[in-house]
């Protein structure tokens, strides 16, 4: 079985292999047999993906797929295995296709909890920035408030402390009015003088002329 698809930068190839492993582990010692089942995975995937210089870094096991080669621990590997192969790239990704009823049960259960994770994880941030959209909203009616608060006094003072015209041309009248009486006064200060140093020589002319 073999699926292509196309994109515009990166071409997508699944491929489903059985593959065997019982004779590639027979020579090998008994405490390496599992390592020696997963390495020959490995390279079987780099052969028949055609990988680059057969780079086994660049063909990465699933976790479910590592596990069920160590089901039987490192003595006893499996003797065949079925696998799914998806290639990105230069990247390899390897699926087991029939895996038991205890890790098939994991896999589903690890899969509904990260569901639920990214679920959780998206409602955070919608409350977070629901949040954050409240208070820039309260900010910006606080900002408006003291605006109009601004405006307001400004209003109310402006008519009050800036002058009109007919405020102006009373007080130049009053300051008129007050010069002309301060000079009245002195006016009226000198008149007096001036006739008290009249009646002052009269005075004494009458009595000269008394004494003659």
């Amino acid at each position: 079985m073999v699926e292509k698809t196309k994109t515009a930068k990166v071409e997508k190839i699944e491929r489903e292999y059985t593959i065997p492993l019982r004779e590639r582990c027979r020579p090998v010692p008994s405490y390496k047999k599992t390592p020696k089942a997963i390495k020959s995975v490995k390279e079987f995937i780099a052969k028949h993906m055609q990988v680059r210089s057969r780079d086994l870094k660049k063909v990465r096991l699933d976790m479910y797929l590592n596990e069920f080669l160590w089901q039987r621990g490192i003595k006893k590997p499996l003797h065949k295995v079925k696998v799914k192969a998806i290639k990105e790239g230069d990247i390899v990704r390897v699926y087991a296709i029939d895996l038991p009823a205890k890790l098939n049960f994991k896999k589903i259960r690890q899969e509904k909890q990260e569901i639920e994770q990214k679920k959780e994880a998206k409602e955070v941030k919608e409350s977070q920035k629901s949040v954050m959209d409240k208070a820039k909203e309260s900010i910006k009616g606080k900002k408006e408030d003291t605006e109009e608060d601004k405006d307001s006094v400004k209003d109310k003072v402006e008519p009050k402390d800036v002058p009109s015209k007919e405020s102006k041309e009373k007080e130049k009248q009053e300051a008129v009015k007050e010069v002309a009486k301060e000079e009245s006064k002195e006016k009226a200060k000198e008149v007096k003088k001036t006739t008290e140093v009249k009646t002052a020589k009269e005075k004494g002319k009458e009595e000269a002329v008394s004494n003659q």
